[in-house]
């Protein structure tokens, strides 16, 4: 099984892009990650187009976006566990700036939203990586989630 993220924007500054690696790696024992960067468009109809095209039809797709369901650690590791029955791949979409339009928003199999605040793009990857790591640290066992 392989996580696949797609996000807008450009690469991380080299302090965010190391903590994005060093949670990559961790998880790298239960899961391969791969990332789509896809570059700012000219409208939000781009970056749409251009994110859709990274998207296979047999993927199980989660949008982040603040308007998504909240969930708690324990709440994400059982819908993780739904969601890797018989998939090959998941895909996490991180939009740009300006969101995504409806035609994303409509493949989601699932919209997450790690709270009602907004983070600027480069940190939610960071996060959302963390929050992986944490939760495949859950499934296995493993004591790095105290709750």
């Amino acid at each position: 099984m392989k996580i696949h993220i797609i996000t807008v924007g450009k690469v991380s500054d080299a302090a965010t892009l190391s903590l994005q690696r060093d949670f990559e790696k961790r998880l790298s024992r239960w899961t391969d990650v791969e990332w789509q960067l896809v570059p700012h468009g000219k409208s939000v109809e781009a970056e749409c187009k251009a994110i859709l095209k990274h998207i296979k039809p047999t993927d199980f797709v989660v949008l982040l976006d603040e308007r998504g369901r909240e969930l708690s650690t324990e709440g994400m590791t059982r819908q993780l566990d739904q969601w890797l029955a018989g998939r090959k791949r998941i895909v996490f979409v991180i939009g740009g700036a300006y969101g995504v339009d409806e035609e994303v928003t409509g493949r989601a199999d699932f919209v997450w939203s790690f709270s009602r605040l907004v983070f600027p793009h480069q940190l939610m990857r960071v996060l959302l990586v963390e929050q992986l790591y944490r939760i495949f640290s859950v499934r296995s066992g493993g004591k790095y989630h105290h709750a």
